[in-house]
């Protein structure tokens, strides 16, 4: 009985062992199509539709660093830039009547985290927006800066392009970020890696079969 046991044991570990290994270079459509049920929209610069909502970020965008630029973004640590941008982001949007907002979920509610940060309208269709900012030496780093988590309450409802603005900071001597230049990009032909992981929450890590010693003031 111990062999089987050991066997099984051993079947297990081999298991688990597979699940943790790193999934690589999987088409973003696929993972998009698989858990929405929608299509991520080719960007075809020759397409007038295309074209003319290409042109419309370029002012958006153009405009969202001159917004930023008149006063700067102070934040602590740089990653909160990132969140502060989305706000200016939108502004200019609406601004140009596309109706930006943070994009609701298949039960109706609106989720800023995760993935996308916003959605627009651009002449009676829908696109999905991801705001990013990077410095110069990020672009070649092996940084992970895309994540998508999947969800039972996933925030793509519609067959949309996926787009990103990614926006480039610098921190000057007044300690505030400004923006030296921005980036957009169609996602269609990002690949994604998947990274499993384990985890626990709180119930389960303080039970008292855990706690060896507790103090308390």
């Amino acid at each position: 009985m111990a062999g089987n046991k050991d066997d099984y044991v051993k079947q297990l570990e081999d298991v688990i062992r597979k699940m943790l290994s790193p999934l690589k270079g999987i088409p973003l459509k696929i993972v998009i199509k698989s858990l929405s049920e929608h299509e991520i929209l080719d960007f075809n610069k020759n397409d007038p539709y295309d074209r003319d909502l290409l042109e419309c970020l370029k002012t958006a965008f153009k405009n969202t660093m001159q917004s930023i630029n008149n006063n700067g973004i102070y934040k602590a640590r740089p990653n909160e830039v990132g969140n502060a941008v989305e706000e200016y982001v939108k502004d200019e949007l609406n601004k140009l009547g596309c109706k930006a907002t943070t994009p609701k979920t298949k039960s109706g509610r609106q989720k800023s985290s995760g993935y996308p940060d916003i959605t627009f309208d651009y002449k009676g269709r829908v696109n999905y927006l991801e705001c990013k900012t990077f410095n110069e030496k990020d672009l070649t780093s092996s940084l992970r800066t895309f994540y998508l988590s999947p969800s039972d309450d996933f925030k793509i409802t519609k067959d949309a392009h996926h787009l990103m603005v990614s926006l480039e900071m610098e921190k000057r001597q007044d300690n505030k970020f400004y923006v030296k230049g921005f980036k957009i990009l169609t996602l269609e032909k990002i690949n994604v890696d998947v990274k499993n992981e384990f985890n626990a929450n709180n119930k389960e890590l303080y039970k008292s079969s855990n706690i060896l010693y507790e103090f308390h003031e």
